[in-house]
């Protein structure tokens, strides 16, 4: 037997219909089981449920507008609840108003939701719930323990396929044998992936990557030793003298919730515009930010609005700060560093382990950024997931110094800092030369100015983390009050 068994017990709440989760290890199973207990109806309730239902989704008559809106989707849920609570009330009269709560959250979950799939969406601790096929349990892939088992199976295939086809007529698109592949980014920042058998061999599949609604914040990174505070001050001033950098890192491991952080540390009087397949990134909301998104075709493959398209649109918004999702393709690309050249500050993110690879990925095909145009770009900062311990670190911060002639130009990498796994610290590695300069001749610093700089920034990153500010608008007011009146904040700092 291990020390210590994994075993954590919960709740979570669906539709005001609540259900006890517990995550144990269990005799012959190879991975945690993650148990989902909620409320059982009876045979002769369930029958009475789907007659309701049936005449319910007959009476109201939902267009398609309807349900790509939120705030329809909302109406439509309140329209929902009023039928089935009046016709409760009449089929089983002596029901408990609680019972009759209890039998209205199940009828919304099963009839404008995905049945019990809903309790594992409202919790907050999993960021993957998969189904591989009805003849399998669903899995999930929880923050603390990976993935695990449940104890939930869909009865058939048919039923993952009216799952997969509910979430794609949220979103204007559809799932069919002629089209047996979906990729949907719903307007609550999950994002679905649907497949049919055969193209499964197994069975149906549908894969949800659920959007985080407590975003991260720099308290929270460096609370979790992702970055430390040395390294946090550091990146806050090369923002805030608009050095431009490029996060990259593995699948899944923090690179769009670390630019998503760093781009907290935007002066609030600067106009930010953020473009994304589908919206990750969560600033303050005092910010003077717009973010946009792509959009898919339709149906008859019309009304595609592409990254690039967003990319072009959005430098005629005269912004100060340009967010891109990531970097994919070589146009999108091109885009990104002519923008940087005409004096935009940029952030993007970007598949790849190193900076090393970051920077042969950018420079050679299909992406083939030429090198003159890379020159402008500062830092790139690395994040790495340890699969085996459960953890996530700042794994490098590298600097780009152009050299060379200009027929003949060249860029050499500088790593500033990086992760030590041994120690789990994260060391300076080397000076600055390229970053610090480029701070002396925008801000006109000298260097111990600019260790000042760095000490105050660290000062108010720690008295955070102190005082446990990690809420998003929290940490960004704090962060808008030292560009406001730095003296007045790092006073309050001290005393």
């Amino acid at each position: 037997m291990k020390e210590n068994p994994i075993s954590q017990n919960y709740s979570v709440d669906s539709e005001g219909v609540k259900a006890s989760v517990r995550i144990s290890e269990e005799e012959r199973e190879y991975v945690p089981i993650y148990r989902v207990k909620y409320p059982k109806i009876e045979q002769a309730t369930r029958a009475v449920l789907d007659a309701i239902r049936e005449e319910i989704v007959t009476q109201l008559t939902f267009k398609t507008e309807e349900i790509l809106n939120p705030e329809e989707m909302t109406e439509m849920k309140q329209k929902f609840t009023e039928k089935a609570e009046a016709m409760l009330n009449k089929e089983l009269p002596h029901l408990s108003q609680g019972d009759n709560h209890i039998l209205v959250g199940i009828l919304l979950q099963e009839s404008l939701g995905l049945g019990p799939v809903e309790f594992m969406l409202k919790d907050q601790n999993l960021e993957e719930i998969v189904i591989n096929s009805a003849k399998d349990p669903i899995w999930v892939y929880h923050r603390q323990f990976g993935w695990l088992k449940t104890n939930i199976m869909l009865k058939d295939e048919a039923l993952i396929y009216n799952y997969a086809s509910q979430i794609g007529r949220r979103v204007g698109t559809q799932i069919t044998n002629l089209k047996p592949l979906m990729d949907a980014y719903l307007t609550t920042g999950d994002r679905a992936n649907a497949t049919l058998f055969p193209i499964s061999s197994n069975g149906n599949t549908l894969t949800i990557r659920k959007f985080a609604r407590t975003p991260w914040t720099i308290t929270d990174f460096i609370k979790a030793n992702t970055v430390s505070s040395d390294v946090a001050a550091f990146l806050w001033l090369a923002i805030q003298y608009e050095m431009n950098i490029v996060c990259t890192g593995g699948t899944a491991s923090g690179k769009t919730s670390f630019l998503n952080v760093l781009s907290m540390f935007i002066p609030p009087t600067q106009r930010i515009i953020s473009i994304e397949d589908t919206r990750e990134i969560q600033l303050p909301h005092f910010l003077h930010w717009v973010p946009m998104t792509t959009r898919p075709p339709n149906i008859e493959g019309k009304g595609e609005v592409k990254m690039l398209d967003l990319m072009i649109n959005a430098l005629r918004m005269r912004p100060d700060r340009v967010i891109v999702g990531e970097i994919r393709r070589s146009k999108e690309a091109e885009v990104l560093f002519e923008a940087i050249n005409t004096g935009h500050s940029v952030y993007s993110t970007m598949h790849a382990n190193t900076a090393e690879e970051t920077f042969k990925r950018l420079v050679n095909p299909p992406i083939n950024i030429p090198t003159s145009l890379l020159t402008s770009l500062q830092l790139i900062a690395v994040m790495h997931r340890d699969r085996r311990k459960g953890i996530r670190r700042l794994f490098e911060i590298t600097e780009l110094i152009p050299g060379g002639r200009l027929e003949e130009m060249k860029i050499e990498l500088n790593t500033i800092h990086k992760w030590v796994p041994s120690s789990d610290k994260i060391i300076e590695w080397s000076k600055s030369q390229r970053v610090l300069s480029d701070i002396k001749l925008f801000s006109g610093m000298n260097d111990n100015e600019i260790l000042d700089n760095l000490a105050d920034k660290k000062r108010i990153l720690l008295w955070m983390v102190n005082n446990k500010i990690n809420e998003i608008d929290k940490v960004g007011r704090i962060i808008s009050d030292y560009y406001k009146e730095p003296d007045v904040l790092l006073k309050k700092i001290k005393k």
